[in-house]
């Protein structure tokens, strides 16, 4: 009986860690045509310091109605890691460059975030993954920087790709860090107080970016500044981070394979943007990369969640 329940006791956290990764996946695959909303009304400073603003109130009461402890020292620089990374980097950097690059097109590119997230993961941990590990990195890296000449029509690579590459790793850092962290205490503290951390450079960066932008009050503006600070930025790492500490980064990773192809979809039923005819097949490479990396990086659960 008791061996019985031993293999059926981690059910429960196996579905409920692959639902929270999930649906943290799917609230990240709205990111990018909420920004072109969001991009409607506010400039790229303010719409990067506005966002990160509403989220740090947001996780700020949350923190103060639990009650929550101060992380200690030895948390701190991984904070720091997902607050330049996750907070303050990746979301100008991607804004900044979907003012000139389409959603479609953005999608592709940041489609290498898992497989960015996974070789940081493995260098920080310093585990050593086999070579078809970086042979698949390699390859999925190969077909993005593919897509992007072709996309330029063979002039190279544009300002918004070059911004959408260094949003990539910057943000990769910080997912590992996050994922790193998660595993030693609680997984929605990890942004909750990344937020936090970063809420004077998020407030002096909407202070002038106010003061330098227009600002125009339009109803799509404001709902995609709504859920780029309420979901984007808090509420989707809440759930990704817990679905990670439950199931594992690798683990947790395989579920933001599609995350692409649903930005895809997003770009053209919710902005109508038309769709460029190497984006799918692009995005499915990645994918099959990525997928490869996931199966022969080594896997290792969290411990909490």
């Amino acid at each position: 009986m008791s061996a019985q329940n031993s293999a059926i006791a981690p059910l429960p956290v196996a579905v409920t860690g692959t639902a929270q990764a999930a649906l943290g996946s799917l609230a990240f695959s709205f990111t990018f045509p909420a920004t072109r909303w969001a991009l409607d009304g506010f400039g790229p400073w303010t719409l990067t310091g506005l966002r990160g603003v509403v989220a740090a109130l947001l996780a700020g009461a949350c923190l103060l109605a639990t009650g929550a402890r101060v992380p200690p020292r030895s948390a701190r620089p991984g904070l720091a890691a997902v607050a330049v990374g996750c907070v303050i980097g990746f979301p100008v950097l991607s804004t900044l460059a979907l003012r000139a690059s389409s959603t479609a097109h953005s999608a592709v590119v940041i489609g290498l975030l898992p497989l960015g997230t996974a070789a940081v993961a493995a260098l920080r941990s310093g585990s050593r993954p086999p070579r078809p590990f970086w042979l698949a990195a390699l390859a999925g890296a190969g077909a993005v920087l593919a897509f992007t000449v072709q996309q330029s029509h063979g002039a190279g690579l544009t300002t918004a790709d070059l911004l959408l590459f260094a949003g990539l790793l910057i943000c990769a850092v910080g997912y590992a860090e996050g994922g790193r962290l998660a595993r030693s205490m609680p997984g929605w503290q990890v942004i909750a107080w990344s937020l936090v951390a970063a809420l004077p450079a998020t407030v002096a960066t909407t202070a002038l970016g106010l003061a330098a932008e227009p600002l125009r009050w339009t109803w799509p503006a404001v709902g995609g500044l709504a859920w780029l600070g309420v979901v984007s930025q808090f509420l989707g790492f809440v759930v990704w981070y817990r679905g990670m500490a439950a199931i594992g980064i690798p683990r947790a990773s395989q579920l933001q394979l599609a995350q692409p192809l649903l930005t895809l979809c997003w770009a053209v039923l919710l902005l109508a943007e038309p769709l460029p005819g190497t984006a799918v097949p692009t995005a499915l490479a990645v994918i099959a990369c990525i997928a490869v990396t996931q199966r022969t990086a080594d896997a290792g659960p969290g411990r909490r969640s």
